[in-house]
């Protein structure tokens, strides 16, 4: 009996261990047939590892690190490694250039562009160009760390800017994401006077005309990122240049000296710059005075001395002066014919007109006098008067006379009256007059 049962048990492990070939056989010679794109290449995939990184600390994953080890039996291997991600039907791509021979490793980063699932893939190319083979990689929920694109528009000028202050805008542009794909985008800047281009960091608006301008910045990279900033500023006309004209000297002889000074009102406006023209009796004087005109030299008698600034942004004003210069009291006789009159007191010498020149003068001028009124009486007798129109026909009420005829007032307020025969006349209110229709 022990015999059968030592038999028995061994028809049946027999029988398990080819039924158990049977099942396995098949799997392994299917592994045997499927075909391998890399070991058709000549190529053996050793390992493949994914790293998660967080490359500004900040307690977020915002890279994948992909390493991948093959080996191959050639002597020189080389291999395109691309490292796609695809996130919201947009893809990015890390491309490397891959040489090897015997066993080799070779690492790309993905760096996340936008916040969310990123599904990843690992394609391997030949140095033909074809693709050998796609190695889908897990998705990743990431927060990048590159900066997305920004702008901002930074004023440095005073409160109240006027034609030519100091004035500055600083634009400030980064996009770490576009570059870092080759997706630049395109800036575009408008609402200034000139033309910016984008090597421009900074805007000189010292010089721009006066006036409002609504300044804009945008940009789009080719991932769909954009951004924009605004700056409003407004330039107003700068002044007249504001002064007086200080004068010692006026109404003093030419043996004293003269001076006309420029005052201006404001001291923290600084007129060195400026150009200045003084003018004597409007003519200009060439020289350059600056800011004080020495009028000591000028002749006896009234001059009109003028002063004009002009600001850097040509914005002018005029001020002038009547200055009188008497002649000195010690003159030759040649000075003193060529100066002005002057009264030198009681011993002004002068000379007499005569009692008889003034009658005959006041006879001529009785007898002019005679003949004009006697002829704008004349005059006056032959001039007919001027025919004023009918008389008022008012009653002793000053209302209108209607002469017993009934009348009316229309919507208008005008006043009419109806004679017997039909006919109406109107009430003149001006003239105070009935006027016929």
């Amino acid at each position: 009996m022990n015999n059968q049962k030592v038999s028995l048990i061994s028809i049946f492990i027999i029988m398990f261990a080819s039924f158990a070939t049977v099942i396995i056989t098949p799997n392994v010679q299917g592994e045997e047939t499927e075909q391998d794109p890399l070991a058709d290449a000549g190529i053996s995939l050793v390992a493949l590892r994914n790293d998660t990184l967080d490359t500004n600390q900040d307690g977020d994953t915002d890279a994948i690190r992909v390493v991948i080890v093959v080996s191959t039996d050639k002597e020189s291997m080389n291999l395109e490694l691309r490292l796609i991600g695809e996130h919201k039907d947009k893809e990015v791509m890390e491309v490397l250039q891959f040489s090897f021979s015997g066993q080799s490793n070779a690492s790309l980063v993905y760096d996340a562009w936008a916040t969310g699932e990123h599904e990843l893939k690992l394609q391997i190319v030949d140095q033909d160009g074809n693709i050998i083979t796609t190695l889908d990689l897990p998705t990743y929920v990431l927060k990048p760390a590159l900066q997305t694109p920004r702008i901002i528009l930074a004023l440095n000028a005073p409160q109240n800017i006027e034609t030519g202050d100091e004035c500055t805008i600083s634009r400030v542009f980064a996009d770490e994401t576009g570059p870092r794909y080759g997706a630049t985008g395109v800036r575009t800047f408008s609402g200034a006077p000139f033309t910016v281009l984008d090597a421009q960091d900074a805007l000189d608006c010292s010089h721009w005309p006066a006036g409002d301008y609504i300044l804009k910045e945008a940009y789009r990279n080719d991932l769909g990122q954009t951004t924009e900033d605004w700056l409003n500023l407004t330039i107003h006309n700068r002044p007249a240049p504001e002064f007086t004209l200080s004068t010692s000297g006026n109404g003093n002889t030419t043996e004293t000296g003269c001076a006309i000074t420029m005052l201006q009102f404001d001291e923290t406006i600084d007129f060195s710059e400026f150009q200045k023209i003084w003018r004597i009796q409007g003519a200009e004087v060439v020289s350059d005075i600056g800011h004080q005109f020495d009028c000591s030299s000028l002749p006896a008698g009234v001059h009109l001395i003028s002063l004009e600034v002009i600001n850097n942004e040509l914005i002018s004003a005029i001020e002038a002066v009547n200055l009188v210069r008497l002649p000195g009291g010690e003159l030759t006789d040649e000075e003193k014919s060529s100066a002005p009159s002057r009264s030198y007191g009681e011993d002004t010498a002068t000379e007499s007109v005569g009692w008889i020149s003034i009658g005959v003068l006041g006879l001529v001028i009785t007898l002019l006098s005679y003949l004009i009124l006697v002829r704008v009486k004349d005059d006056d007798e032959q001039l007919p008067m001027r025919d004023l129109g009918p008389a008022p026909m008012i009653l002793s009420d000053g209302s209108p006379d209607s002469e017993g005829f009934p009348t009316t007032t229309d919507d208008e307020g005008v006043l009419w009256r109806q004679h017997p025969d039909g006919n109406h006349d109107w009430w003149d209110t001006e003239l105070r007059i009935w006027v016929r229709w």
